[in-house]
């Protein structure tokens, strides 16, 4: 693996960071963007990532997509129970997008409307599919991704960790090739950056997580903003 970029940012308008990450030993990567009144967005997405750390690290099976899956319908069984323990944390969710390289193979889990990209030459692919009302709208051929990217519901989700009792996790494993560049981030890059913009930043900075960051802030800084990019020798 080549070196691993990661930061976050509060942006320009939130005063509290409801996004969470982490970096799990070896190559394990997660993103989690948290939703909910007061500090109950923040309270899913740290528990989110400290209960998928805790699922994988005290498991020897291969970190592959059915257990990367697991961990996250874990990890909604706790914040749903907690949720409704809490009067203070009722409706509080989380997205969640997970990322293990094992090898020549990328295993991905993934809830919400946080994003898993590949890089592979020139090509920059969004892996992923948004559970929310606009990506849906899309698909039907209803909206293009521009008219999603300014839809006033863009961010309305389907799914989320921890809102429902049961959660539908999209999961899958595909090929890695040398040279191909992951990035996992929350929408507050996805709203603030272009896809163009994005893999011209994964091609040319010198540490990308940094520059993908400032981007997001030069252009409105709207929402917290959080970034992983691993490399493949």
């Amino acid at each position: 693996m080549a070196k691993v970029f990661q930061a976050t940012h509060v942006g320009k308008v939130r005063s509290n960071n409801e996004d969470s990450l982490t970096v799990i030993e070896p190559e394990t990567f997660v993103v989690a963007d948290g939703m909910g009144g007061a500090s109950a967005g923040e309270v899913a997405s740290q528990m989110l990532v400290q209960i998928v750390r805790i699922v994988l690290e005290n498991v020897s099976a291969p970190r592959d997509e059915k257990l990367l899956a697991r961990a996250i319908m874990v990890a909604n069984a706790k914040i749903f129970e907690t949720a409704k323990q809490n009067e203070d944390l009722r409706g509080m969710g989380t997205t969640a997008t997970i990322l293990s390289l094992e090898g020549t193979t990328a295993h991905f889990a993934h809830v919400g409307d946080s994003r898993l990209y590949l890089l592979r030459g020139k090509h920059l692919e969004q892996v992923t599919q948004d559970h929310s009302y606009v990506e849906n709208l899309v698909r039907r051929g209803e909206l293009t991704p521009e008219q999603a990217r300014v839809h006033p519901m863009k961010n309305v989700l389907l799914q989320a960790v921890g809102a429902v009792e049961e959660v539908f996790v999209d999961a899958a494993s595909f090929p890695v090739h040398s040279g191909d560049k992951f990035l996992l981030c929350t929408d507050g890059l996805t709203n603030m950056v272009d896809d163009a913009a994005i893999a011209e930043i994964l091609l040319t900075a010198t540490n990308p997580a940094d520059a993908l960051i400032d981007a997001a802030l030069a252009n409105g800084g709207k929402d917290n903003v959080t970034v992983i990019v691993a490399g493949v020798d």
